[in-house]
């Protein structure tokens, strides 16, 4: 064989394993009694919504005090669904107390960074937030 060939795929694998043993090893570094939960959480009621406790302590940095327990209790599936619809949102309950547009993007205007699309949704169905008149 080709001796630079060798070289170059010597160099290859190398790299390789540094990039993997390097992800491996970030990946147990993550620590879920101060992050909180590695995979997002996902909600179907009220409708469909994931929250990614990593984005917001690991990423942005805040602590865990910052929301649990004044806005929601530590515990998955105890505050309430009336807690969580777009119009609570919009009064400052739940995510809304800080995704208002001044604190963090407001909850009404990336719906894509929450909500997942159901697997059962038709094209036909009517949006969510849509009431009788078409408006959002």
């Amino acid at each position: 064989m080709n001796k630079v060939f060798l070289n170059a795929l010597c160099a290859t694998v190398l790299s390789g394993s540094f990039l993997l043993i390097s992800h491996a090893s970030a990946t147990e570094d993550y620590d879920t009694k101060k992050f909180g939960p590695k995979s997002p959480i996902i909600m179907e009621q009220p409708i469909n919504v994931t929250f990614d406790h990593r984005v917001h302590t690991d990423l942005i940095g805040l602590a865990c005090n910052e929301c649990h327990d004044a806005l929601f209790v530590m515990q998955r599936g105890v505050t309430p669904v009336k807690d969580q619809t777009m119009t609570a949102l919009a009064k400052g309950k739940s995510c809304g107390a800080c995704h208002d547009g001044r604190t963090a993007f407001a909850s009404n205007t990336r719906c894509n960074a929450c909500h997942i699309k159901p697997k059962d949704l038709k094209a036909s169905d009517p949006h969510p937030h849509t009431d009788s008149h078409g408006s959002h």
